[in-house]
């Protein structure tokens, strides 16, 4: 290894994984490692589940961004760091079940976050990037963003990332993606379903900030009760997902919440969200 290598590698572990910035109740968590295109290494996926942890404790956080820095938004595992553990002396194997159950763990975590976290996608979105993209709650991305699951290019389905796909978008369209690993652009990923809203650049930081500043101004309690509900039932059969939201929306009309906002709506008034 040469000593500008060294040097890289110095400066990379100084940097922090994620840079994070709240504001207004909106928490920005964005990927730092563009020299390696934000790939999912095991380090950066405990990163994320760290960072979002903290999201959920924190009650001043009521909307997380995700982003990240450089022209790759995410490109899936980290290849080099898989093929390095072939090394080991069971072959991997270990260390592979390792990396796929803690990127199971960082995607269900975004799911069951009780607040919604929202893409912002800048770049390319490749194989478990894509499957980040797919499992925020919402996504925006700039005109100029690409989404692909080439797994099958390299010898390696998709599999994981199928399963954040499959709930987002059609099973034709999914399958289009994963058995050709083509790239689709961000018109064509708005109209699979995988993102809300495509944005040219001169205009992203303004729509973000103002998607994000809406959502944050709802109750708390409310969203979260939504969202959770919405997961819950979007697997259920249709009679028992109607029992189910029925309680809930029964339950959420005894909240505090629930009777202020009512009230501001029949008075013509601004609510004053208690978040209980």
């Amino acid at each position: 290894m040469s000593d500008a290598d060294t040097t890289k590698d110095q400066n990379e572990a100084e940097r922090p994984m994620l840079g994070k910035l709240l504001h207004n109740g909106v928490q920005r968590i964005v990927m730092q490692r563009p020299e390696r295109m934000n790939a999912l290494s095991m380090a950066m996926m405990k990163e994320l589940c760290t960072a979002l942890d903290e999201a959920a404790a924190n009650p001043e956080v009521r909307v997380v961004l995700l982003g990240a820095e450089g022209k790759v938004f995410c490109a899936g595992h980290d290849l080099k760091e898989l093929t390095a553990a072939r090394a080991q002396a069971d072959g991997s194997k270990v260390f592979y079940q390792q990396t796929f159950d803690q990127c199971a763990e960082l995607m269900q975590k975004i799911v069951n976050l009780p607040k919604p976290v929202i893409g912002v996608v800048t770049g390319v979105a490749t194989a478990a990037g894509c499957q980040l993209v797919a499992s925020c709650d919402l996504a925006l991305a700039l005109d100029t963003a690409t989404f692909c699951t080439p797994g099958v290019n390299i010898g390696l389905f998709c599999s994981t990332p199928m399963v954040a796909l499959t709930r987002n978008i059609g099973r034709k369209q999914a399958m289009e993606m994963l058995l050709t690993g083509e790239s689709i652009d961000a018109s064509t990923a708005k109209e699979y379903g995988l993102i809300n809203r495509v944005v040219q650049a001169d205009y992203l930081e303004a729509v973000v900030q103002k998607y994000a500043e809406v959502i944050a101004s709802k109750s708390a309690l409310t969203v979260k009760t939504g969202k959770e509900a919405f997961y819950k039932q979007a697997d259920m059969p249709l009679a028992e997902a109607y029992a189910y939201t029925s309680q809930v929306m029964a339950e959420n009309m005894l909240a505090n919440d629930a009777e202020e906002g009512i009230n501001a709506f029949l008075q013509k008034r601004t609510p004053d969200w208690k978040d209980s």
